[in-house]
């Protein structure tokens, strides 16, 4: 039963910020991003790959030109196509040399990267989180403690813990829970539940009563005024009161 008591604990909700709300001083970088989609850098040829490209000491040597603005902004292209944008507050802006690939290290650690599959890769440095979004609608976050949720188009959710129990809770407010040793509790929207246990065995839990069923065809209900009732195979029946005792039983 210890399965089932966890069931009732899990209730993960990720509340991540949105890209622009992470802090208020991401705007300004956003902004310098979008200025620079507006202009034409004079860049010849085609841009090219630049996925995670470190820039060190090393840099002004790779420099094929370079460009200050008066905002303090400055942008780059290197030997190899590749375009580097470095924003006043530290945020950089790294373009691939077929401009397929844009990396946004924000001045906070933040790290978004647009991918040529269409693919977005938000990188929450605080929480040590990454949310990746596909082009089909599915969102998946990946948290600092093993933690995965997967967020689908059509509203469900997938919660795998890091102890591997998977957690799917559908848009009708159902529930299913997988647990590591095979159990499998299913929550309905009226509240029941139904357990299944990998020994071939299965509960049934509502306001009114609480019924074990065995493999055997073995019935065992417990009511909410406390008084059971056993149902074997055999047809026999057994009563007890919520005191235990028995005030009913059909065995010859």
């Amino acid at each position: 039963m210890n399965q089932v008591e966890k069931s009732n604990k899990i209730n993960v909700k990720s509340d991540l910020p949105s890209e622009g709300s992470l802090s208020p001083k991401c705007e300004p970088a956003k902004a310098y991003e979008a200025d620079l989609d507006k202009k034409n850098f004079p860049v010849d040829g085609t841009i090219e790959s630049l996925a995670a490209i470190t820039f060190d000491s090393s840099e002004s040597e790779e420099v094929e030109r370079e460009a200050s603005h008066p905002d303090g902004k400055v942008e780059k292209v290197l030997k190899n196509g590749c375009h580097l944008i470095i924003f006043p507050n530290g945020t950089r802006k790294e373009v691939s040399c077929d401009g397929k690939t844009t990396t946004v290290t924000f001045f906070n650690g933040d790290v978004k990267q647009v991918l040529d599959d269409q693919r977005v890769i938000y990188y929450y440095a605080d929480a040590k989180t990454t949310h990746t979004t596909y082009p089909t609608g599915l969102e998946v976050l990946h948290f600092s403690n093993g933690q995965i949720e997967k967020h689908f188009p059509d509203g469900k959710k997938e919660i795998i813990f890091p102890d591997q129990t998977i957690k799917n809770v559908f848009t009708d407010g159902r529930e299913v829970n997988i647990f590591p040793d095979g159990t499998i509790v299913h929550m309905q929207q009226d509240g029941s539940k139904i357990i299944e246990f990998s020994n071939g065995q299965q509960e049934v839990h509502t306001a009114d009563f609480k019924r074990r069923e065995y493999p055997d065809g073995t019935i065992k209900t417990v009511y909410a005024d406390g008084h059971q009732e056993t149902q074997y195979a055999s047809g026999r029946l057994r009563v007890k009161n919520k005191n235990g005792d028995v005030i009913m039983d059909t065995h010859p």
